[in-house]
């Protein structure tokens, strides 16, 4: 039974972290009459602008999220981003608040170490081997023992803030820097992974719900700097692939528990598909499933934290998304060549609004459906080249 928002009857939802997924988060909630409340370190973020109301707190402070939780008491947290004291959402959790997925699950994704170390050492899952560090001579220690090229990474990060290939000893040092700079909550433990020469690499958007673990069609992405630039479904793959990465999915995703939708990150190699990372909430890749099928990976998302059934998903047509990014600061600025954009056949855009720009941030995305995943790629990509911020 829901009533309406505002009313002092209905179902609340709580997210934080408010970015663009979270924006369409929110926007799929409120269809099904939800009262949705935004937070994030930072006003005005998108979510914020769709949300029935806001909050700015450092959700690294488990004093102020706590207060805001208890002051507000919805009846699902949702995590959207990685800077949250996960520490917090497990007591709460343990005092009868629901977190989405899981408490634990939140913790453990929001930390690469800790998913590193279940996936490989507790569930035995194919993937690369890696090594931690505390310090630049550990570090150089690290790439020693697991070759070069090999990729670093803080253990906490989004958007691949903080990664590099480190491709000879003599690029340690930057590499290090690099993750310093780019990662969070303060932390300088760093992962140090080898380098896998992939085909492909791909995210298998995994549905857990009342009607069982269900799966998206696959969807190709490409990456620069650890942060996707473009994502197409569905992705080409072999029957075992498939076999493969959706054993994978389910096999981390049980592990995980709760209902949620998870972006399961995994590689395309010629002979064995690897488990990559894992986010228990909707991926950026994803974004391409707003013009492919008839539910969104937010749709998909809402309706499984909410306990309704998906007896089905649908992939309607193939498509692609594109983004535009940012690549210096500015705090007032325009998006120009929208018209010419959505000119292009079945063509749209998602401009996210958010407040300020900063190097590297996404900033809009094209998005496109077409008979063929190539003609999709193209298109998008056109679109999004006429997306320009002044």
């Amino acid at each position: 039974m829901y009533g309406s928002p505002l009313s002092g009857q209905s179902k609340k939802m709580m997210l934080l972290g408010s970015g663009e997924l979270g924006k369409e988060v929110v926007i799929e909630a409120q269809r099904l009459g939800v009262e949705t409340i935004a937070v994030d370190r930072y006003a005005n973020a998108p979510a914020m602008q769709v949300a029935h109301r806001s909050y700015v707190i450092n959700m690294l402070d488990g004093d102020q999220l706590r207060e805001l939780i208890k002051k507000e008491q919805p009846d699902w947290i949702v995590p959207e981003i990685e800077a949250i004291a996960t520490d917090v959402l497990v007591e709460l959790e343990q005092e009868g608040f629901r977190v989405v997925p899981t408490a634990t699950a939140a913790r453990l994704t929001m930390d690469r170490e800790g998913i590193r170390r279940l996936a490989s050492e507790t569930l035995q899952l194919p993937t690369a081997k890696y090594a931690f560090a505390d310090s630049l001579e550990e570090l150089k220690t690290a790439v020693e023992s697991i070759g070069t090229p090999c990729v670093i990474k803080p253990i906490m990060s989004s958007s691949g803030k903080g990664q590099s290939v480190c491709r000879t000893p003599e690029d340690v040092e930057t590499s290090w820097n690099y993750a310093m700079e780019g990662g969070r909550a303060k932390k300088t433990r760093v992962i140090v992974e080898q380098f896998i020469h992939f085909e492909s690499e791909i995210t298998l958007l995994t549905v857990r719900s009342v009607s069982g673990t269900s799966y998206c069609a696959p969807i190709g992405h490409v990456q620069k700097d650890g942060d996707y630039i473009e994502s197409w479904q569905p992705h080409d793959m072999s029957l075992k692939q498939i076999e493969q990465a959706q054993a994978i999915a389910k096999t981390i995703t049980d592990a995980l528990g709760g209902t949620g939708i998870y972006g399961v990150e995994l590689f395309l190699g010629k002979d064995q598909v690897y488990f990559s990372e894992v986010s228990p909430r909707p991926h950026d890749t994803g974004m391409v499933t707003m013009v492919t099928q008839d539910l969104s990976e937010f749709a998909l998302h809402v309706r499984a934290i909410l306990g309704f059934p998906i007896p089905t998903i649908r992939l309607l047509t193939p498509g692609a998304s594109h983004t535009l990014k940012a690549w210096d600061e500015q705090q007032q600025f325009r998006i120009e060549g929208i018209e010419q954009a959505l000119a292009l056949p079945n063509t749209q855009v998602r401009v996210f609004g958010k407040p300020e720009t900063k190097v590297g941030r996404r900033m809009a995305v094209a998005l496109t459906s077409a008979d063929d995943v190539e003609e999709a790629r193209r298109v998008a990509a056109d679109a999004a080249g006429f997306l320009k911020l002044s």
